[in-house]
């Protein structure tokens, strides 16, 4: 016969009940991924097929300049270019009227930024440090000191 003992089992040897509720999965499902995309990819395009949008040949048609010239102040953050699907940029028209034109480099600078879908996003959303105003309506008021202030805030 075996003698009783009064040992008390090691923490190893208790199975351990979390106190913490399961916590859901911070990323998103494959399929919930997919869904993004896709949609990212169907407003992308939408956007690109707005009036306001103009190829790359037309924007330099416009500026009296040549195309290679478009290109490469897209590529130096002087011009916002979108990438499209297929080869080339489309460039929004309104960045190049004067109120707005010598403002967006200083502004992509302060951002940090000179991809031209996150350029975009930047000057067509709202903005609570604008008043509710987009920077770019904000630009065409004549409030660039104060676009410049929360693009240097936001590229922080």
């Amino acid at each position: 016969m075996k003698p009783h003992t009064t040992e008390t089992p090691t923490s190893s040897a208790i199975p351990r009940r979390s106190t913490r509720a399961a916590q859901p999965s911070p990323y998103l499902s494959a399929s919930e991924t997919s869904t993004l995309l896709h949609a990212s990819l169907d407003s992308r395009l939408r956007r690109l097929d707005q009036a306001d949008m103009m190829t790359t040949d037309e924007a330099a048609a416009l500026l009296g300049t040549s195309r290679v010239t478009v290109n490469a102040w897209i590529n130096k953050g002087r011009c916002i270019g979108l990438t499209q699907t297929k080869r080339g940029f489309k460039v929004p028209r309104w960045q190049f009227e004067p109120a707005l034109w010598d403002h967006l480099p200083v502004i992509g600078q302060a951002l940090g930024l000179h991809e031209g879908w996150a350029l975009l996003n930047f000057f067509e959303t709202p903005h609570g440090g604008l008043e509710g105003l987009t920077p770019r309506q904000a630009l065409e008021q004549g409030q660039a000191e104060r676009v410049l202030d929360v693009a240097r805030a936001e590229g922080a």
